[in-house]
C-alpha cells in the first residue's frame, strides 16, 4: 500500500491538472459567437412596421469597394439601414458620408474574408455595424442593417 501511495496521488493530480485547463480552455476551443448577435438583437425594437413605414425610415449606402484583412481579396457590398425614427434618419443622411461610410470601410478592413461566409458571416457582420455605428448617432438609433448586395473576389 505504501507503494502505490504516490502513484494515486499523482493520478489524482494529474486528472485535477487536466480538469482544470479543460476548464480554462473552454472558451477558446468553442468560442461563443452569438455574443454580437444578440447584443444587436437586444437593441432592436420588437414592433412590426409597415412597407410605408420602413421605406421612410430606411436609407442605403451602395457601392463600398474596399479590401479585406487578406489584400487578396476586394468586397463590393451595398447596405440597407433602418432607423427608429425620421429624425434619426435625417440625421444618418447628413452623416452618411463622413462617419458611417469610413467606418464601414475600417471593419471590412480588420475582416476576414472566411468570416463573411455564409449567412452568420454577414449577421456578424451586420450585428457589429450595428453597435458601432449605434456609438456614433447623437438622436436615435440605428435598429437594422441589411446586406442588399455582396460580391467577395479574389485579386
Amino acid at each position: 500500500m505504501k507503494k502505490m501511495l504516490p502513484w494515486l496521488i499523482t493520478i489524482l493530480l494529474a486528472i485535477t491538472l487536466i480538469v482544470v485547463a479543460a476548464f480554462l480552455l473552454m472558451d477558446k476551443i468553442f468560442p461563443s459567437d452569438t455574443n454580437d448577435v444578440n447584443a444587436a438583437v437586444q437593441n432592436v425594437e420588437a414592433k412590426s412596421l409597415s412597407a410605408d413605414e420602413i421605406v421612410e425610415l430606411t436609407t442605403e449606402i451602395t457601392d463600398i469597394k474596399t479590401n479585406l484583412a487578406d489584400p487578396d481579396y476586394i468586397v463590393l457590398i451595398n447596405f440597407a439601414f433602418q432607423l427608429d425614427a425620421v429624425k434619426s434618419k435625417e440625421e444618418f443622411e447628413k452623416i452618411k458620408d463622413i462617419k458611417i461610410k469610413p467606418l464601414i470601410i475600417k471593419t471590412l478592413a480588420d475582416t476576414k474574408p472566411e468570416e463573411l461566409n455564409g449567412a452568420n458571416g454577414k449577421d456578424q457582420l451586420s450585428s457589429k455595424l450595428v453597435n458601432l455605428i449605434n456609438k456614433t448617432l447623437t438622436e436615435g438609433k440605428l435598429t437594422q442593417i441589411e446586406v442588399t448586395n455582396f460580391i467577395m473576389t479574389s485579386i
